[in-house]
């Protein structure tokens, strides 16, 4: 048998999975990470704990899997994407915590970005919006508030990283310091059309160019590990920011293919093919995951609140005592009773980018109860997808691009039938889940394999991909319009003064 291992390097834990030749996953192990909020806005991770918490899943998954790492064809490497590390290079120390992509502290110097006109430029040659959300910005906050360390990087001593990269040079013991084109092209530094790091960008924000790693497709040899961590040296052959691993594990290789991820937050990727297309509809444009050299992109859209929606009913209102309950409690009333619920606990993400709005609940009545509030919960997840992905038909037809025709959804809340069939109602069209759902880890492995030889090209891979059920739109497209329509309204309220 030949096996791959992917690393799956979360935002609140680190996870290791087997995969057989044919994407059926073997065994997985898990370990939770530990989140810093040292200030209001601030999060951090301790990278050394990322290191070691991705180690112990490696090797424990290969117990679990009963296999030797002598049978392992290649590994995988995908990442929570944008986190920031910056170590010594001597001696392999971060010089500070690794600083999470929630992480809001760089803002002021993003807004000195926009007041310096660099708004446009950056969009341009990134796809990106000017945001603390990149990695960029973060990189310069670490040069500037650690002491001493802008001289140490002027004299080539430190090494950045996303944690893909991180990872890599532990893995190998230092030997690599590489990143792919979909981490880098969430750093606000990378210019997607040449696929190198951006001179102008890096004079902006005033970051020497020997601390960036080398930029690999994302499907490539990026290295052997250090034999004596998995008791034999493997090639790693793959690596992905997490989104777009999930984007190329659900096989989504050609332009108007999409898949929508139902985490904690929702992410839905539209592939655009070889075409950079910039969005007039609130979505931002990235690099897919590239096999080759040939530049890949992708539209994005986030939605912030997603299945915490279904957690704020749990741990907030006390409504589940689980969150396995919320399906039967909302399919215990035909509707959501008028209900509707936006969850703007922080703020709206794409389509609509309004960090001021807050939640709202609106249409109750006396008759409504904590069911027709847990449905309006649910709904409000599939709502913002709906609004994500009309978006990306806006933004495929002003280009004269091919629309979206089916939705491939991965995620934890994907496995919500109610949800999953009322967002087929919204849409429009087919949503298809996949027999496996793990798609982050399984990009990763498939990027691995591709390199490797395993596979001979993606349309081998896009006949290994299986759907577990496909669900269909059972409403008219009227009555969707007249639901939007509602949503919409529901969204202007919670801005309204």
């Amino acid at each position: 048998m030949t096996y791959l291992l992917a690393l799956d390097q979360g935002t609140s834990s680190s996870r290791s999975i087997v995969f057989d030749a044919q994407g059926r996953i073997v065994a997985m192990a898990q370990e939770e990470l530990t989140q810093f909020y040292p200030r209001p806005g601030w999060v951090e991770h301790d990278a050394l704990e990322i290191w070691r918490t991705q180690l112990a899943t490696a090797r424990d998954v290969l117990t679990k899997a009963g296999i030797s790492a002598q049978q392992v064809h290649a590994i995988g490497i995908t990442n929570q994407r944008e986190t920031t590390v910056v170590w010594n290079r001597k001696t392999g120390q971060p010089i500070h915590k690794a600083i999470v992509w929630q992480d809001r502290r760089a803002e002021p110097a993003c807004a000195a970005l926009r007041e310096r006109g660099m708004a446009d430029p950056i969009r341009q040659k990134t796809g990106l919006l000017v945001d603390a959300y990149f990695s960029g910005t973060k990189l310069q906050w670490i040069l500037d508030n650690v002491p001493d360390a802008r001289a140490q990087a002027a004299h080539g001593e430190l090494a950045f990283g996303t944690v893909d990269s991180w990872l890599l040079w532990q893995l190998t013991n230092g030997r690599v310091h590489a990143t792919d084109v979909s981490n880098a092209a969430r750093t606000m530094l990378f210019n997607v059309h040449s696929n190198t790091w951006d001179p102008e960008l890096l004079q902006v924000l005033n970051i020497p160019e020997g601390l960036m790693p080398q930029v690999l497709p994302s499907a490539a040899y990026f290295g052997e590990i250090e034999p004596g961590l998995l008791g034999h040296s493997i090639p790693v052959g793959g690596m992905a920011g997490d989104q777009q691993s999930a984007l190329f594990g659900q096989a989504c290789f050609s332009a108007g293919m999409a898949k929508n991820t139902y985490g904690t937050g929702c992410f839905m990727l539209m592939h655009t093919g070889t075409q950079f297309q910039t969005s007039t509809n609130g979505l931002i444009t990235t690099s897919a995951a590239q096999p080759g050299t040939c530049p890949e992109f992708a539209l994005e859209g986030s939605v912030f609140v997603g299945g915490a929606v279904v957690q704020w009913l749990r741990d907030g209102l006390g409504a589940i005592r689980s969150s396995a309950e919320v399906q039967t409690l909302a399919q215990s009333v035909p509707d959501s009773g008028g209900v509707m619920l936006v969850p703007a606990f922080t703020g709206l993400g794409a389509p609509y980018w309004n960090p001021e709005a807050r939640g709202t609940m609106t249409g109750l009545t006396r008759g409504s109860t904590l069911a027709h509030i847990a449905r309006a919960a649910l709904e409000s997840i599939a709502f913002q997808s709906a609004a994500l992905l009309q978006a990306m038909a806006r933004d495929a037809q002003q280009a004269g691009a091919a629309a979206v025709t089916e939705l491939r959804v991965d995620g934890g809340a994907c496995v919500n039938d109610l949800l999953m069939q009322f967002q087929a109602d919204l849409l429009g069209i087919s949503v298809l889940r996949p027999q496996v759902t793990e798609t982050t880890a399984l990009g990763a492995a498939y990027l691995a394999g591709l390199s490797t030889g395993l596979y001979p090209d993606t349309a081998s891979l896009s006949q290994l991909w299986q759907a577990e059920r496909r669900f269909e739109p059972q409403i008219s497209r009227a009555h969707a319009q007249e639901q939007m329509q509602r949503w919409e309204h529901a969204v202007r309220q919670t801005t309204a003064a």
